[in-house]
C-alpha cells in the first residue's frame, strides 16, 4: 500500500468515526465509500458488521463496481455495494459517496413531497444541487432498485430518498463530509422553524444562488474551508482518544 492509498483510507476511516461522533450513524448500517486514487474502478467500503466507531484505515474493504471484494477481511453488505456501485458508475466525479439515515434529514424525507427549503445560509449551499426520489421502493437489494439512485446522482451532489435517508457526494472525503455536516444542520434548522407553527421565510432565489456560488468558488485544496474543517475534526478525534482510526 502506498502513502496515497493510506491517506485515502485514513480520511475515510476518520469520516466514519466523525459520523458516529456527531450522531449520523445507525447501528452497523449505512455506508460511506471512496474511490481508490488512480483506480476509479475500485473503492473503499466498510465491512458489514463493523460499527462506525470501530473503523480503522486497515479495516476497509476494496471492492469493484460490481461489489466483488478485491481485498480485506469480511464482506460488503448488499445494499452498500448496490447503492455505491450505482453512484460511482454513474459519474466519475462521485469519488466519495456518503449514505446515512441521520435524523433531521430523514425527517424531511418523511414529509409528503418534503423539500429542503432555501431558508437559511446553510441550506443555500445546496441551491440547485439536490435531487429527490419521492417514492420509497424498499431495501435496495437489486440493480433495478439501485438504478434510479445512480441516475439521480449523475448531475446532483445530494439526493433525498423518500422515507429512507440521504446521499451526498464529493470529489474527496473532506468535500463530501462538509456537505453531510451542513446538510444535517440545515435540515435540523428547518425542522425547528417548522415546529414554531409560523410561515417560514424563504431566501430569494437569486441570493440563494449567490451564496451557493460563493461556497463553490472558495479556494480549493489545503486552503479550502472544507479541508481545514476536516483537518480540525481529525485533531478532535485524536484528542478524544480515537487516534486508532489511523491504524
Amino acid at each position: 500500500m502506498d502513502q496515497i492509498e493510506l491517506n485515502a483510507r485514513q480520511d475515510l476511516a476518520a469520516a466514519y468515526r466523525l459520523a458516529d461522533y456527531f450522531g449520523f450513524s445507525e447501528g452497523i448500517d449505512n455506508h460511506l465509500s471512496l474511490s481508490l486514487p488512480n483506480q476509479e474502478d475500485k473503492y473503499l467500503l466498510i465491512p458489514y458488521g463493523l460499527h462506525w466507531s470501530e473503523v480503522t484505515a486497515s479495516s476497509l474493504l476494496v471492492v469493484n463496481g460490481e461489489g466483488k471484494k478485491i481485498s480485506g477481511e469480511g464482506y460488503a453488505e448488499p445494499t452498500a455495494f448496490l447503492i455505491h456501485g450505482a453512484i460511482h458508475n454513474a459519474n466519475k466525479k462521485n469519488k466519495c459517496v456518503m449514505h446515512t439515515h441521520m435524523e433531521s434529514a430523514l425527517a424531511i424525507t418523511m414529509i409528503e413531497k418534503g423539500r429542503l427549503l432555501m431558508a437559511d445560509q446553510n441550506a443555500c449551499r445546496f441551491y440547485n444541487s439536490i435531487s429527490y426520489l419521492d417514492e420509497y421502493e424498499g431495501l435496495v437489494l437489486d440493480k433495478h432498485t439501485a438504478k434510479p439512485i445512480g441516475d439521480s446522482m449523475k448531475e446532483s451532489d445530494v439526493l433525498f430518498l423518500s422515507n429512507h435517508g440521504v446521499i451526498v457526494t464529493g470529489n474527496n472525503v473532506y468535500e463530501a463530509w462538509e456537505s453531510l455536516y451542513y446538510l444535517e444542520k440545515a435540515c435540523r434548522a428547518q425542522i425547528l422553524a417548522m415546529s414554531l407553527g409560523k410561515k417560514i421565510k424563504s431566501i430569494n432565489g437569486q441570493i440563494a444562488k449567490k451564496v451557493s456560488n460563493q461556497v463553490k468558488e472558495e479556494a480549493s485544496g489545503e486552503s479550502a474551508n472544507s479541508f481545514r474543517h476536516f483537518e480540525a475534526l481529525k485533531r478532535l478525534l485524536i484528542s478524544n482518544g480515537h487516534e486508532d482510526y489511523l491504524d
